[in-house]
């Protein structure tokens, strides 16, 4: 009777790794890991070291400018405010020797106030020349905001106005002289002032009447135009009983009797 084979540890189908052939297998894995990125930081970690402080430069970099200036700014306030007390008590001249600094190396707003506190000192201690050497300066500042600049302009030409020839105050300040500008009131009433002193009557009366129609200027500037505007023959009152209300000669909503 035949034997039924029996098998054989070599017939049996093969098993997995063994733990020490996959220990073996992770080890060369994560040796060529290692290898990889010896070959990657050989190859690219100059640049990469490079870039990384470039970053850490810029951001320290700004993180210290930001302060610096932020500190600066402060430190140019402090400056201005210290000066003003000066002012309060009448030291026009140690308030100028306070800010005098920043006349050299402050920021252009501080620099700009600088100036205007310097200007204002020099009129309170009669001296207008000075004062509109600092005035032109601003005015001539192409750093400082443009508000400043203009204000300086207008307080430039209204400080020595009378030695002025008339042509001067229009051809200075006729830009600022229009309906919309910031300030169209103080240099409007200059401008117009000047076109009277060289006898253009009518523009001097128009320039008076748009004044006093402009409801944003401060009612005294409109009530001082709007009678220069009728003695020069320019109605400047739209509404005549809104203007008599306003002056308080009829009472609102009534008439005049």
């Amino acid at each position: 009777m035949a034997r039924t084979p029996t098998q054989t540890p070599n017939d049996e189908e093969p098993e997995g790794p063994s733990r020490e052939d996959e220990i073996l297998m992770r080890e060369i894995d994560e040796a060529v890991r290692q290898d990889d990125a010896l070959e990657f930081f050989q190859k690219y970690g100059v640049t990469l070291g490079v870039s990384i402080s470039l970053l850490l430069a810029g951001m320290l970099g700004y993180w210290w400018w930001d302060s610096t200036t932020e500190a600066e700014l402060e430190r140019q306030s402090e400056t201005i405010v210290s000066a003003l007390d000066s002012a309060d008590v009448e030291d026009f001249a140690g308030a100028t020797a306070k800010v005098e600094p920043l006349i050299e190396d402050g920021s252009p707003g501080a620099r700009s106030a600088a100036r205007f506190l310097q200007a204002a000192a020099a009129l309170e201690q009669d001296e207008p020349a000075r004062a509109v050497e600092l005035y032109a300066a601003i005015a001539a500042d192409e750093e400082a905001p443009q508000p400043l600049r203009d204000l300086a302009l207008i307080r430039e030409v209204s400080t020595n106005f009378d030695d002025r020839e008339p042509a001067d105050v229009i051809a200075k300040l006729q830009g600022l002289a229009v309906p919309g500008n910031a300030f169209f009131g103080s240099a409007g009433e200059l401008v117009a002032v000047a076109h009277l002193e060289a006898g253009n009557r009518d523009l001097a009366g128009t320039l008076f009447a748009e004044i006093a129609r402009d409801e944003s200027q401060p009612e005294t500037l409109r009530s001082r135009a709007r009678q220069m505007a009728g003695l020069l023959g320019v109605d400047a009152i739209d509404d005549v009983e809104q203007l008599l209300e306003d002056e308080g000669v009829i009472p609102a909503g009534g008439a005049a009797r």
